[in-house]
């Protein structure tokens, strides 16, 4: 059985309203859904169960950047599935929309996990304290209440980040390898305007949110964990010579 903070402040996300007010940033190429290709899909989401997809009930939007180029940065909308008290899987799109693209996977782990894993495995795993501590990572829709419960667990997890689609890049189809990504661990890294204009779409006030965070004690961070502030970049080097820090101009 779930524990107590599981099953309350999931209860209150599966009702609460995440909005839908963030469009993806690319168009991918192709035809428009035929007729036929309309009525397989509208037959598909009646008579096929999707559990996998239907765990994927809370909502977290935050701001990574790619490893090793922190200057690099966009805005992800996580949808999670709770897997127990110590692991949670996202899907992380670029939008909150039906559009949205698929841009990767975050894998959210506990302290007490994280601390069991290989040296050169939690290199590969970023903290959540100042995320959570600062503001910027957000549950939409949920009460403030429900919010700061859900924060509380999230301020000592570990989350390790692959994006596949770099639609923050302009690109509109997944090119090259995936990347690996991290989040912000203190003030004045994330662009100020990234944050505020996500704040305005998203009617949150992050600052506000820090400020009522002060109570959310913060744990000590492993030191394994953001490999990249001590030298330690990880990324895969792309073969296909796909250019993962520079947008291209989107294809007419």
């Amino acid at each position: 059985m779930k524990t107590t903070w599981t099953t309350g402040a999931l209860a209150l996300m599966l009702t609460a309203c995440g909005g839908a007010d963030t469009p993806s940033k690319v168009q991918a190429p192709g035809a428009e859904e035929s007729a036929k290709t309309k009525a397989l899909d509208a037959g598909a989401a009646v008579l096929q169960n999707r559990p996998p997809v239907e765990a994927l009930n809370a909502y977290l939007d935050g701001f990574h950047f790619y490893n090793g180029r922190p200057d690099v940065q966009m805005e992800a909308h996580h949808y999670c599935a709770i897997l127990n008290e110590e692991v949670i899987q996202c899907a992380i799109y670029d939008g909150n929309v039906a559009d949205a693209k698929l841009m990767g996977v975050e894998y959210i782990i506990s302290g007490a996990l994280f601390a069991g894993l290989p040296e050169a495995e939690k290199a590969l795993w970023h903290s959540h304290v100042h995320e959570v501590r600062s503001g910027q990572l957000v549950a939409p829709g949920i009460p403030e209440v429900a919010e700061h419960a859900l924060m509380e667990k999230l301020v000592g997890t570990y989350g390790k980040t692959w994006h596949t689609w770099h639609t923050d890049q302009d690109k509109r189809l997944p090119l090259g390898v995936p990347q690996l990504m991290m989040g912000f661990t203190a003030d004045g890294r994330a662009d100020p305007a990234m944050v505020r204009a996500r704040d305005e779409r998203l009617g949150v006030d992050s600052d506000a949110r820090k400020a009522k965070r002060v109570d959310i004690a913060a744990p000590a961070v492993d030191a394994g964990a953001d490999a990249w502030q001590r030298g330690n970049v990880i990324q895969i080097p792309d073969p296909t010579g796909t250019d993962h820090q520079h947008p291209v101009e989107p294809t007419p």
